[in-house]
């Protein structure tokens, strides 16, 4: 008996030791990404895999580095990670829900990560940027397609808050023109102004960049998106909740369940003190210098990039819509964490008859659960927080387009200049850059 006890008191506090990525190592990651050093970055996060991922967190390590790989223009590389983590996501999304029960139990870290929606939309980008790097369009247009169908999954599902993401069905757009998929072009592009309106309320206008007509047949079209700033860190905070109070909490706030009248019985009969900290995630915005950015030809016309995916917002949207479910599973692992300490205290009471021994297992049982209780700040950190797009023609050749940055002021804070850039005529080129200071 006493060996269960500490072989079963050894698998909690193992778990208790699981965590996510700390906060000083996404901002040390974030640090050379502000300084472009994005070789750095990659070396930085393939070191610390075995110390900041766990095993369930392979999925997020992927997308960590895939993102870092894409702005260090190793397309073939991203995209060996983005593809494993799609094939990953397709997995857990057929995972039983019986799997999650440690989330009841000891804390949210014990089931793998799962990217949220607006993360998942994000993968099919990247990929078919990383084709369009490789000048494969027919694999950027698989990886539309799966945007496109995806989304329109979402936005049927019964599933609240964000459910379309008015960036990603623009860029699909963009490639199925590329394709010559005109009306799957036509349809993604309103689908983009739907999702614009349905997360702004904005009914008149547009966030999309539109060139007009191609000046003639030796012109052709320079898509470029700039990835800017650095997306909301999340951090832990922690809650005191009374114990009356987090009773009706749990049973105010149902996640599909109701608390068994058992556990009420429990907490009645010999629950002591008064009050409980929980924890649980919260965002915090991360500050960067550039604010905009614009695009500058060689003979000097300028080409101001437009904000068309706020990815900070979607992350703030997607914690907000997630926090009454976190609460739920907060309230429930709290009863169950102190029923298991109230009886274990009664039994030790009873086996021992001694009181004190009684007292000393509960706090023991107590301590081990306060252990395990952790937030869950787990994300895709080396997201950016804006995506910005620009728009524009140039003459056919070897061109340099430059891309200049500017602060809130309206100062030019940097550049970067891509050299010969190959446009051929009628044809459509894409460039993207990643900033994050």
């Amino acid at each position: 008996m006493k060996a269960r006890w500490l072989t079963l008191l050894t698998v909690i506090l193992c778990c208790s030791a699981c965590g996510a990525p700390s906060l000083r190592h996404k901002k040390e990651v974030n640090k050379l990404l502000a300084e472009g050093n994005f070789a750095a970055a990659e070396q930085k996060l393939e070191k610390s895999q075995s110390k900041q991922y766990t095993q369930r967190d392979a999925l997020l390590f992927y997308l960590d580095t895939a993102v870092v790989l894409h702005d260090e223009y190793k397309a073939q590389e991203s995209d060996m990670r983005f593809a494993w983590a799609q094939q990953r996501i397709e997995e857990l999304f057929t995972q039983s829900v019986t799997a999650h029960v440690g989330q009841y139990l000891i804390n949210d870290l014990t089931v793998p990560y799962t990217p949220a929606p607006y993360e998942q939309a994000l993968t099919y980008y990247y990929r078919a940027m990383n084709f369009l790097d490789q000048g494969k369009l027919s694999g950027a247009l698989v990886e539309a397609n799966k945007a496109v169908f995806y989304l329109d999954n979402l936005r049927h599902s019964s599933r609240g808050g964000w459910r379309d993401d008015p960036f990603v069905q623009y860029f699909a757009s963009l490639v199925f023109e590329s394709a010559g998929k005109r009306d799957d072009a036509r349809i993604a592009r309103t689908r983009a102004f739907n999702a614009y309106q349905a997360l702004t309320g904005q009914t008149e206008g547009s966030p999309f960049p539109s060139p007009g007509p191609l000046p003639g047949p030796q012109w052709g079209e320079v898509v470029l998106v700039h990835a800017n700033g650095i997306i909301p860190l999340k951090v832990s905070q922690t809650i005191q909740v009374a114990w009356r109070d987090i009773f009706i909490w749990a049973n105010t706030l149902q996640e599909g369940q109701t608390v068994d009248p058992s556990l009420e019985n429990a907490i009645m009969a010999g629950v002591w003190g008064n009050s409980i900290t929980l924890s649980y995630p919260g965002l915090q915005p991360q500050a960067y210098l550039i604010k905009s950015s614009e695009a500058v030809t060689e003979d000097g016309k300028v080409y101001p990039t437009q904000l068309v995916g706020d990815l900070a917002a979607a992350a703030q949207a997607d914690l907000r819509d997630n926090m009454p479910t976190v609460l739920v599973r907060m309230a429930l692992r709290a009863i169950a964490k102190r029923v298991a300490a109230v009886q274990t205290r009664h039994a030790v009471e009873q086996a021992a008859d001694s009181q004190s021994t009684g007292e000393l297992a509960g706090m023991v049982v107590s301590l081990v659960g306060a252990l395990t209780e952790k937030a869950d700040t787990r994300q895709w950190f080396t997201l950016p927080a804006q995506m910005r797009l620009t728009r524009f023609y140039v003459p056919a050749g070897q061109r340099n387009i430059t891309l200049r940055f500017k602060d809130g002021f309206g100062n030019i804070v940097g550049e970067h200049t891509f050299e010969n850039v190959p446009v051929l005529p009628g044809g459509r080129i894409y460039l993207h850059y990643r900033t994050a200071k």
